[in-house]
């Protein structure tokens, strides 16, 4: 999945020489508050905070004998610390550096997931702006309704950017949290001040309360966040996928010189991005699942959990960058052809104005169920041959009688559709 769409710093975080890192800043950490509370002796944590280090290779040789990663990883750090490596992990369960140093990754990730997502509304309030007035037919059940504008559509899925934002943002505040509570989170090894301590040193939040692990709420609530985030993404490139069908071709992806659509038929331009995106959704949403099935767990703890976030947690995040960064670029690579927008809408035989000669017929004294019945008769045979709503009631004395011919004409008027789009986008973006 790494390729010219990727943030590299995403995949960094996950590297197996970060991931040991953290493990080692949430040792360091828990041994600097001993030392300063007196539990440690200075010059020990001193030999302790310029030796500390890892060797990957050593690690896995001795995790070959173990069978225990944490186990391993100690013993690799005591190599290169010596006799003072007593102090380190003292008092601690293995969870309380997993699930910290998970609090850190999940953070940052978090951090660069939303540096996209700004990119990506800046893109598209740019581009909302750019078609504020390009008239466009809005379809409901994929029929056409009313007119809208493509400017309209790209403010909606700004605002629902903008959401996913405030959402990932709790997100991450709901994961940005240690525990350093011991084997089933009552302090018998360590203290409560400990705990918060050292999380504030991390720039973590203590968890009020744990077992040995932090509750998998926590989690479940990022993953399905993540795939949230990606749900939008894929309502985005479905819509895309749906303007690009040839009878439609209100938009289309960019297609560079020299890009090739199909290996059999050489005319084909095909909304590759789009599809790529609606199909990798799937995927966040299915490690949302596995993260939802985490939050019942044995007792105090089981590590059935482990071996899925082991997946989810690089899986979800370096690909819904992924995702946000494919999408920033279809969105502003994106070709919109006006002058299609107009042709689709004169298809219909102007039929979506037929809501306000509804409403003009009830001005007009006439019950609602005779106007309706009225224009759907006229509507009907207007799609039966296809011919134009307007010519047609102007042929139809029960409406002539109601309405004279100005009268028509004015009802058939698109600005009465896009009279408060200035205003949708001054309560979307704050300015007119």
């Amino acid at each position: 999945m790494i390729d010219r769409y990727s943030n590299p710093a995403m995949a960094r975080i996950w590297t197996i020489e970060n991931k040991y890192r953290k493990w080692l800043d949430v040792e360091l950490a828990v041994c600097e508050i001993l030392c300063e509370r007196g539990a440690i002796p200075p010059d020990d944590f001193q030999a302790i905070r310029e030796k500390a280090n890892f060797d990957v290779v050593r690690i896995d040789e001795i995790e070959r004998e173990t069978q225990h990663d944490i186990i391993a990883f100690l013993t690799c750090v005591a190599e290169y610390v010596g006799p003072p490596s007593r102090f380190i992990h003292e008092g601690l369960t293995s969870s309380d550096v997993l699930d910290t140093s998970f609090g850190l990754l999940l953070t940052e990730a978090a951090d660069l997931l939303l540096e996209d997502i700004d990119k990506l509304l800046a893109v598209l309030r740019k581009r909302a702006f750019e078609f504020k007035d390009a008239v466009q037919m809005g379809r409901s059940h994929n029929i056409h309704a009313e007119p809208i504008t493509f400017g309209l559509k790209l403010a909606i899925w700004y605002s629902e950017m903008e959401r996913n934002r405030e959402r990932l943002l709790q997100a991450r505040e709901t994961i940005r949290v240690g525990k350093i509570s011991g084997a089933v989170g009552t302090f018998a090894n360590t203290a409560p001040e400990i705990e918060e301590a050292v999380c504030k040193r991390l720039g973590l939040k203590n968890a009020a309360v744990s077992t040995q692990i932090i509750q998998r709420d926590r989690h479940a609530q990022f993953f399905s966040t993540l795939a949230i985030i990606g749900c939008s993404i894929e309502k985005i490139a479905t819509q895309i996928r749906l303007l690009q069908h040839t009878e439609i071709r209100e938009v289309e992806e960019y297609f560079s010189p020299g890009q090739k659509g199909s290996s059999a038929m050489p005319h084909k331009r095909n909304p590759i991005s789009s599809e790529n995106l609606s199909g990798l959704a799937r995927v966040l949403r299915g490690n949302a699942m596995a993260a939802m099935e985490n939050v019942a767990l044995w007792h105090e703890r089981d590590i059935s959990h482990s071996s899925v976030e082991r997946v989810i947690g690089p899986d979800s995040t370096i690909l819904l960058d992924y995702m946000l960064v494919r999408l920033t670029r279809v969105v502003e690579r994106l070709v919109a052809f006006p002058d299609n927008m107009k042709r689709n809408m004169a298809a219909s035989g102007n039929l979506f104005f037929s809501q306000q000669v509804l409403l003009a017929l009830i001005q007009k004294g006439v019950s609602r169920e005779d106007a309706y019945r009225l224009v759907q008769q006229n509507a009907m045979e207007v799609w039966a041959d296809r011919g134009d709503l307007k010519e047609r009631l102007k042929t139809d004395s029960r409406v002539t009688d109601l309405l004279n011919a100005q009268e028509i004409d004015s009802i058939f008027d698109l600005g009465y559709h896009l009279k408060n789009v200035d205003v949708i986008f001054q309560r979307v973006f704050g300015e007119k």
